[in-house]
């Protein structure tokens, strides 16, 4: 049986498609899924980005892309009444129903819908309180405790390789975004293929010049 760990933040569009459509690409296979919320924008801050949404046009462009993937996957989606937003109390709840900083797949399932489903404010206070009495976490959602683990959740992440959201961790290897969920399909059927390829990602250009600040002159690159 292989253990999948999958990294999410309810705040990304993308997370939501590959947890909907997860099931489909697993099918067949022995595994167990843990579901590990974190802060996107934890990870963001650490590699010093700005999120898809605070990019103007790249913003544009992830809604466009997100409902034409939603149709394609046969996934119901509607865009809430404000993005981005603030996920805190949303991921905090996810962990406060849970134990060890992981969530199943139910309290998952319906905070993504609470999200992607009916276009409203997915920070809403209100809609929040409703949100929590649903759910009924066995701790206090503002708990101490509860945002430390949030908090360890996502430096673990970082210490893990993660980047982004969503995030699969099988075998030690992380397979990114719902466009990899075919990749992952592959890796649990054990294509071999698939370790030349990983190998490959580790081998960089012998050439390649690096990227740099404007106003920085990159050195020469001298055949060897």
């Amino acid at each position: 049986m292989k253990h999948i760990t999958f990294y999410l933040d309810f705040i990304s569009p993308y997370a939501y498609l590959a947890f909907e459509k997860l099931p489909q690409a697993l099918m067949g296979h022995s595994y167990h899924v843990s579901y590990k919320p974190i802060l996107f924008a934890g990870l963001l801050k650490h590699h010093g980005q700005l999120g898809p949404a605070e990019i103007p046009g790249k913003r544009e462009w992830t809604y466009r892309q997100v409902l034409w993937l939603a149709r394609q996957h046969g996934v119901d989606l509607q865009l809430p009444a404000q993005h981005p937003f603030n996920p805190l109390g949303l991921l905090r709840l996810a962990v406060a129903c849970g134990q060890e900083g992981l969530a199943n797949r139910y309290v998952c399932e319906t905070i993504f819908r609470h999200v992607w489903l009916g276009g409203a404010d997915a920070a809403d206070v209100q809609r929040l309180q409703a949100l929590t009495t649903q759910l009924a976490p066995q701790r206090d959602p503002g708990d101490a405790a509860v945002k430390t683990q949030l908090k360890t959740n996502t430096e673990q992440a970082i210490a893990q390789g993660v980047f982004g959201v969503p995030m699969f961790d099988v075998d030690g290897k992380l397979f990114w975004g719902v466009d990899a969920l075919p990749m992952l399909t592959a890796y649990l059927e054990g294509d071999a293929t698939l370790e030349d390829e990983w190998l490959a990602g580790l081998r960089p250009a012998r050439y390649s010049t690096p990227r740099l600040s404007p106003g920085l002159r990159a050195p020469p690159v001298r055949p060897a």
